[in-house]
């Protein structure tokens, strides 16, 4: 029996996420033995791939980055606020999966979901350089430590600005290469796919060195981080339908950079706030899944 692309594409992230959790010790050995370089690698290549595709002269800020901005913000402090009596490290295991920037690859996701790929590109440059400044006052607030711009713009930028700068000066000195790889876009979704893989192998070997402990609270915070997760992408379709960009609208607001979530839980909230956002990993990657599957 023949498989089609179609059903490929819909099966691969629950596929990889089963994979990166079942293979999670000699994921976390591979990661550990290549100095950490694997996601990073992943990640930039991802980007310089779709980056490919994007005229640095058709990018331009609209309101309905604005909103999304706002959302993203006064989100993240609203569910602090709401959860806060369920504990603190509910509140911040939910704050951060609101506060946590787009993530890179919800630029490919868009895109194979119909949204403009200059729109997401846009979006993803502003959002990871404005929740650097917005994160580390709101975290000295309700955080264990405080940190910097620079700390967070540290771990963001080279991974955001290199495969932009890279890809445009491909279009500029080689336009045919640039073409190829703009026309060959599921290059990217694939690199994406095995990034997933080294990032829920990773998460989950966390996961189970920690024990059961705090079996209780992890549920919650796991539950927690779904509720978040539909509503975000709930709500960022809506904004984006009234920009006439729905797909772009709820991966802007609704996948999230989880890698960047995860560390700044371990290295600033309570380390078990960290649950959080390790949930969304799978959640978003299921409602990813989904929308493929209703997309194709």
């Amino acid at each position: 029996m023949r498989i089609s692309s179609h059903t490929l594409r819909t099966a691969a992230m629950p596929l990889g996420m089963a994979v990166g959790a079942l293979c999670c010790y000699p994921i976390t050995a591979f990661d550990e033995w290549s100095g950490g370089i694997s996601t990073p690698f992943f990640i930039f290549a991802m980007l310089f791939c779709t980056f490919c595709r994007v005229n640095i002269r058709d990018m331009r800020p609209s309101w309905l980055h604005l909103w999304l901005m706002l959302a993203q913000i006064v989100g993240a402090v609203a569910i602090y606020l709401i959860l806060q009596p369920l504990g603190k490290t509910i509140a911040q295991g939910g704050m951060i999966c609101a506060l946590a920037p787009m993530a890179m690859g919800a630029v490919v996701i868009a895109g194979m979901l119909g949204a403009n790929v200059t729109t997401m590109a846009t979006h993803s440059l502003i959002c990871n350089i404005v929740t650097a400044f917005v994160v580390p006052p709101i975290l000295s607030m309700w955080g264990r430590e405080a940190c910097t711009v620079m700390e967070i713009l540290a771990r963001v930028a080279p991974l955001l600005i290199a495969p932009f700068i890279v890809s445009q000066l491909c279009r500029w000195l080689t336009p045919k290469v640039a073409r190829w790889v703009g026309n060959h876009s599921m290059l990217s979704f694939y690199i994406w796919l095995l990034s997933l893989v080294v990032i829920v192998g990773k998460t989950t070997y966390f996961i189970i060195e920690r024990g059961t402990e705090h079996l209780s609270t992890e549920i919650a915070l796991a539950a927690v981080a779904l509720v978040i997760c539909l509503a975000q992408f709930g709500f960022g379709r809506w904004l984006g339908s009234k920009y006439g960009d729905e797909a772009a609208g709820g991966q802007a607001l609704g996948q999230k950079n989880t890698v960047l979530a995860i560390w700044l839980s371990l290295s600033f909230l309570d380390e078990l706030a960290c649950v959080a956002p390790t949930a969304y990993i799978v959640w978003q990657n299921i409602v990813n899944s989904y929308q493929i599957y209703k997309k194709r």
